[in-house]
């Protein structure tokens, strides 16, 4: 499953669609065009995410209506070859930033909010319905129930401004806006970053702040411990990202650097794109150098890796960066990634793991 589109070297007009297609493997990888999305950019795609109550024949989208503008999210089935279901919200149109394991629920963000205050992690042309507010009490993350298609908001910018001010008092930014959240395995934490002052305006305070939350709304936690790069959950309340010049096992609830994985030599930069595979005993982890991205697969049971050759990027960057952006397999033995084949497109690639 991925997007087909027409350029690669600028951000989307406000009206252009991205195909969405299919990959069929048992015919040649044969790419079979199913749906199309408005709500897309090159970084992140439309978030596609499988169904985790129905893994081998629904997935789901973020799509923007062409007469409003405001971003929804959709379910599509493959067997029935349509959309089964569409989670639209007036008035605080948000669409999915991730969802649970357990296929309980998805995270709704604003994506007109992040395109205006970080224009590569948002829609092109998306209204930001919270505009007027530098940290609304009506905007955050949401918490969508994908059975019933309810909405609660899970954590407020107004909520995470006032963390804030209990830390700087004299606080001045620009405009709070959420990246990265992420589920916990078990479904019942989520980690994420506050930010501001993304947008160039040097004067106003930059924030880029970790948090985390259970998803009853209990637990908000703002943390003094700064895991970098992209991070990854591993089990229960541990989270593995960057600390330093090291890949590392932090836990959320006691606030505590619990491990490290490998040496800097498996992981020449931690900080680059993790990701854990599902049985947890495999890491990947993606990094740049020059105009290549290069993978570190690391075994955790006994500390084996290896290093993958590397993958062209070519010299695109900013908005239309290729980042490295591994992601596993279900079996555990490969994981998918970006870059550029020989004649200059952008491609997906199998980087196969043996055992």
């Amino acid at each position: 499953m991925g997007l087909e589109v027409d350029a690669i070297d600028r951000m989307p007009r406000s009206d252009e669609a991205a195909r969405i297609i299919l990959i069929d493997a048992s015919h040649s990888n044969a790419p079979q065009v199913i749906d199309e999305t408005r709500a897309w950019n090159p970084q992140q795609g439309t978030m596609l995410y499988w169904n985790p109550l129905a893994v081998d024949t629904q997935f789901f989208f973020n799509d923007r209506d062409p007469d409003t503008g405001h971003v929804f999210t959709a379910l599509y089935d493959v067997e029935q070859q349509r959309r089964i279901r569409e989670y639209r919200f007036p008035e605080t149109p948000v669409g999915n930033g991730g969802v649970a394991a357990d296929g309980s629920a998805w995270l709704g963000i604003n994506y007109g909010r992040l395109a205006r205050l970080r224009r590569v992690t948002g829609y092109p042309g998306v209204p930001d319905w919270s505009a007027a507010q530098l940290a609304p009490a009506n905007d955050g993350i949401f918490l969508v129930d994908i059975r019933s298609g309810s909405k609660r908001l899970l954590v407020s910018y107004q909520q995470l401004e006032e963390a804030l001010l209990e830390r700087q008092p004299n606080l001045n930014h620009t405009g709070l806006f959420i990246n990265h959240t992420l589920w916990n395995r078990e479904s019942d934490r989520v980690y994420f970053f506050v930010r501001a002052g993304w947008n160039g305006k040097p004067k106003l305070d930059r924030v880029n702040q970790p948090c985390s939350i259970r998803i009853d709304g209990s637990e908000l936690v703002l943390h003094d411990t700064h895991i970098g790069g992209h991070p990854e959950w591993a089990e229960g309340s541990v989270l593995i990202g960057r600390h330093g010049p090291r890949q590392i096992l932090y836990d959320v609830r006691t606030q505590q650097i619990t491990g490290v994985l490998g040496t800097p030599n498996a992981f020449p930069n931690p900080e680059g794109d993790i990701a854990l595979s599902p049985d947890g005993n495999w890491f990947a982890n993606g990094y740049k150098r020059g105009t290549t991205n290069l993978y570190s697969i690391f075994r955790r049971s006994d500390g084996a890796f290896v290093r993958s050759l590397p993958m062209k990027k070519g010299s695109y960057r900013g908005d239309i960066r290729i980042d490295p952006a591994p992601r596993w397999n279900r079996t555990n033995d490969a994981i998918l990634a970006p870059g550029l084949a020989d004649d200059g497109t952008r491609q997906m690639f199998v980087i196969r793991v043996s055992q």
